[in-house]
């Protein structure tokens, strides 16, 4: 199933949306603060990371749902049609330093499938599976979705 032309009528619980691997970067993380305003220490100086028992920089929290749902907003191709969207975080997303090299500092592996349909709303309940090293980092990851 691709974005930009999906109809209710074609959906079935169970399906499959898409998938995506996103890394992230030190400097993400850092660009991230500057447009959020939260520059909390734990995303960016890794000595206070682990002075406050942390296994080093970690990725803001708003920073992971929102790229995941990033998914669901290319797939639907209409960020307007996104009506509801909520996860649990469940583990911190540490992000190594790779400065000068081509590695991401982490990894974060996001599925999504068609969780529920609500033929009277027409909506779609689009749930998340995102893992970074093989962890679940987000838990009861759920875009409601609008089609036409």
């Amino acid at each position: 199933m691709t974005g930009g032309s999906v109809t209710f009528e074609e959906l079935e619980a169970g399906a499959e949306i898409g998938r995506r691997e996103i890394s992230v970067t030190r400097s993400d993380l850092v660009r991230y603060a500057g447009a959020s305003g939260d520059f909390n220490p734990i995303h960016w100086n890794n000595d206070f990371a682990l002075a406050v028992e942390l296994p080093g920089v970690i990725a803001h929290g708003m920073f992971t749902m929102g790229a995941a749902v990033q998914l669901v907003v290319d797939w639907v191709a209409d960020p307007g049609a996104v009506v509801d969207y909520q996860t649990r975080f469940t583990k911190s997303v540490p992000v190594s330093d790779t400065t000068g090299t081509d590695e991401p500092g982490a990894l974060l592996e996001v599925v999504g499938t068609i969780g529920a349909l609500n033929a009277e709303a027409r909506t779609a309940r689009v749930d998340l599976m995102v893992t970074n090293a093989g962890q679940r980092v987000l838990t009861k990851a759920q875009a409601v979705v609008r089609l036409a």
